[in-house]
């Protein structure tokens, strides 16, 4: 339901975006640092749009990538623990077992 009303919303954005970019059909002086054109507001606007998106989308990716490997170390460290775990009742019974074949408990409980 989540994923629904987030792209209800990006849609309802982008709707936005695109009217309010048709509505300011002027251009405009852009500076660039190698030098400047003039261009007109609604590519401004809508690759300002789109760029962000973009850079939005980057850092998402990144921090389900970084998210995924946290979820497989994780998951490792468990199977690890798991493994270990899984030998302690092992390790008690055969300590319990040298304990009760021990001489000196057998003298002890006389």
């Amino acid at each position: 339901m989540k994923i629904q009303w987030t792209l209800i919303f990006a849609l309802i954005f982008a709707l936005l975006t695109a009217i309010f970019a048709v509505l300011n059909v002027n251009t405009v002086p852009v500076n660039y640092i190698f030098g400047d054109a003039d261009v007109p507001l609604v590519l401004v606007i809508i690759s300002s749009s789109l760029l962000g998106g973009l850079i939005v989308g980057l850092f998402g990716i990144i921090r389900q990538y970084r998210l995924q490997k946290k979820i497989q170390h994780l998951e490792a460290q468990l199977q690890k623990e798991a493994k270990t775990n899984a030998t302690v009742p092992e390790i008690l019974a055969a300590s319990t077992k040298n304990l009760e074949n021990h001489p000196q408990n057998s003298e002890q409980e006389r």
